[in-house]
């Protein structure tokens, strides 16, 4: 494996991680489903800091990071709502927009005839969200060996919830941008 792999190496790292995390979880075995999320967690800055900084960047990496937080995020909130640490209402709001993101990034490539060769790009507001979610489902499971107040853990959720909103209207500003600036080059 030659370096310029790695940024991608270190996704596929992130979606392999992702079964045992969940079983760590589900067995409630919190000490160390906390470090494989820490570690996968950090996988996530890593893997984009190195291809921006060494221009590794590729069309498999641009799909492959995203599809790794997704799957990542996705199993570990469903995980939380099932040993009732996660809200229905937040899983299902985090999940609606994922969903939502997925059909409009497919539906805005087809839609606008994109290159295949263009790379994704994940919003700034998207990033954001992507690290305040992670850091809810380390606060989620580090409370588990350490308790506190509950009040924080709401508040914690509110935070996630409305970067989540915030994050999808994003996306839904870029796409109609793209759309509008197609329609414009068309005419």
């Amino acid at each position: 494996m030659n370096f310029s792999s790695v940024p991608n190496a270190l996704s596929i790292l992130r979606i392999i991680l992702t079964v045992p995390i969940v079983m760590t979880l589900l067995n409630q075995q919190y000490f160390l489903a906390l470090i494989l999320f820490f570690v996968a967690g950090i996988t996530d800055g890593l893997d984009g800091w190195i291809a921006k900084r060494y221009s590794f960047q590729s069309r498999l990496g641009s799909m492959l990071d995203p599809a790794a937080d997704k799957l990542l995020l996705v199993s570990s909130f469903i995980t939380l709502y099932i040993i009732g640490l996660l809200p229905i209402w937040l899983l299902l709001l985090v999940f609606l927009r994922d969903l939502m993101i997925v059909s409009g990034t497919v539906g805005c490539f087809i839609g606008t005839g994109t290159s295949n060769d263009e790379l994704l790009h994940p919003s700034k507001l998207s990033k954001i969200n992507t690290g305040l979610q992670i850091s809810l489902v380390l606060f989620l499971v580090a409370i588990q060996l350490y308790p506190i107040q509950a009040q924080w853990a709401t508040v914690f959720f509110v935070i996630v919830a409305t970067s989540t909103v915030l994050s999808g209207a994003d996306y839904i500003w870029i796409w109609m941008e793209k759309v509008i600036s197609q329609e414009k080059k068309q005419q």
